[in-house]
């Protein structure tokens, strides 16, 4: 296995593929250079002498500057870079002329043709709440029907509590009402029961009508307030014919292009840009060329490698929306006082990111090469095919669900660290290296750390979109198999 890792001929650190022992000499550009200290596995290695204040580069960009000089051989981590990165700037749109080679293979998933025209890859019954005072029922309704009926005939039913719903204001209550919203349209479940409370300020009449066209043959509501006699027995038996009509839906063929895929990462390591967020890059550009969508969000983890993007956008009107998309992040941390590069977290240090723009340019590598085709803000849905980008912050469970309530149906989630959550929609963990993928194998869907080992990228792609297509024809993901369903709601304001 190789040793190290120059990624970009204009770095000037490379990534320690294995760990390296203080001593160790390592052959780089036709210079042998003693490593100076032990250095962890997907950590950087600075290849000349840095002065202080000095850019280093990684991906053929800056990362950061030094915080004093280091010699050729220093471990080069967040203790001794420090992020370029500060306020607001000023963008220029440099369109770039993409063309990518790749053929439309005509290929198919087995899906739900739903009758608003949409198309979902589960057939899931939902008991979704308007507001957090009712948890407890809608648990108790998910919980006896799946009892009563075994889940046969449907993928599964699922209530999805929440916190929020009432004493909110401005943007935060309108959020809520987008996301809840976004669930009721969502292809994935064949049937919904909406429980509301009724004094609540997401108010279910009001709610249903902001809902706007649903299938009303499969999406119900009830008023827990309005109810005599008990509520979860009312909820349960307007479950119970909702149920009945899901189970009868099956499976059809489906063109790919039909497949909408959500991109997200988290608890990154060094392996993340190398190995998991390229593999999605190259998957993504696949499905594109297929006529398919795929979404990029946590907009905070684009800072320091925006201007590859913003680049990519298909016109300027879509360029001086991802500017909005950018500095509208950045304005929500000044806003509360906070710096544009507080980041990465603690994991992702010890995994060997040490700045956001070390973080952000392997973090935008999971949207591979194509044109950005569409700007989404927060729990807006998707109307074009393509590459989008959509507005959310980087926390793992907020943007997943804002990517399953923008329209996707599956999330792919690249990892060095390991997580075993999932949102409403399938959630498909990519591992960035060999080591996670063996120690939690009821986490880990899919090992990309195959490639640090000397696999071949596009050998590992074909074998990675033959199993996307399986899990949208039905194939469980871990989180699936574990019964870790979860929604997340973003919040800025206050809470009365």
């Amino acid at each position: 296995m190789t040793q190290i890792l120059k990624i970009n001929e204009a770095d000037n650190v490379v990534v320690a593929i294995q760990a390296q022992q203080k001593g160790a000499q390592i052959e780089i550009d036709g210079k042998v250079i003693t490593v100076l200290e032990d250095v962890p596995a997907g950590h950087k290695i600075a290849i000349k002498d840095l002065a202080e204040g000095e850019n280093v580069v990684k991906y053929g960009f800056p990362i950061g500057h030094a915080k004093e000089a280091k010699k050729a051989g220093s471990w080069m981590n967040e203790n001794n870079i420090k992020t370029n990165l500060a306020g607001l700037l000023e963008y220029e749109y440099h369109p770039k002329d993409v063309v990518l080679d790749i053929a439309d293979e005509k290929r198919t998933f087995m899906g739900y043709r739903r009758s608003d025209g949409q198309v979902g890859i589960r057939n899931e019954v939902w008991i979704v709440p308007t507001v957090g005072c009712v948890n407890g029922i809608v648990n108790k309704i998910a919980e006896r029907l799946r009892q009563e009926t075994g889940c046969e005939g449907v993928d599964g039913i699922y209530a999805f509590p929440h916190n929020y719903g009432c004493s909110q204001l401005g943007d935060d209550h309108e959020n809520t009402k987008k996301i809840l919203r976004d669930m009721v349209h969502h292809p994935n479940a064949g049937a919904i029961l909406v429980v509301g409370l009724g004094c609540e300020n997401n108010q279910p009449d009001v709610f249903e009508q902001f809902c706007g066209n649903y299938r009303k043959d499969r999406v119900k509501f009830i008023v827990s307030q309005k109810i005599q006699g008990d509520e979860v027995e009312a909820g349960l038996a307007v479950a119970r014919e909702l149920y009945g009509l899901a189970k009868e839906d099956k499976r059809t063929e489906v063109p790919l292009s039909e497949l909408r895929v959500g991109l997200k990462c988290g608890g990154s390591d060094g392996f993340s840009g190398i190995t998991a967020n390229p593999l999605l890059g190259v998957f993504s550009d696949y499905l594109v060329a297929q006529g398919g969508t795929t979404v990029l969000t946590e907009v905070p983890e684009m800072f320091g490698a925006e201007t590859i993007l913003m680049d990519r956008c298909a016109s300027k009107e879509l360029f001086d929306q991802t500017v909005s998309l950018i500095n509208n992040f950045k304005d929500y941390f000044l806003s509360h006082g906070e710096p544009v590069g507080e980041n990465p977290s603690p994991g992702n240090k010890a995994g060997g990111i040490s700045t956001l723009e070390d973080k952000a340019l392997g973090c935008t590598q999971k949207c591979g090469k194509s044109l950005v085709r569409g700007v989404m803000p927060y729990g807006e849905r998707l109307e074009v095919k393509g590459l989008n980008l959509l507005s959310a912050p980087g926390n793992d469970l907020v943007a997943s669900t804002a990517l399953a309530s923008c329209g996707c149906h599956m999330v792919l989630f690249t990892t060095g660290r390991g997580t075993p959550f999932g949102t409403y929609v399938p959630t498909m963990k990519v591992s960035t290296n060999s080591g996670l993928a063996n120690n939690k194998p009821s986490w880990i869907d899919f090992n990309a750390g195959v490639i640090a080992e000397g696999e071949d990228m596009q050998a590992v792609a074909r074998r990675f979109t033959d199993y996307i297509i399986r899990v949208a024809s039905g194939e469980e993901v871990n989180n699936e198999k574990n019964g870790y369903h979860e929604i997340a709601i973003f919040k800025n304001g206050v809470t009365l």
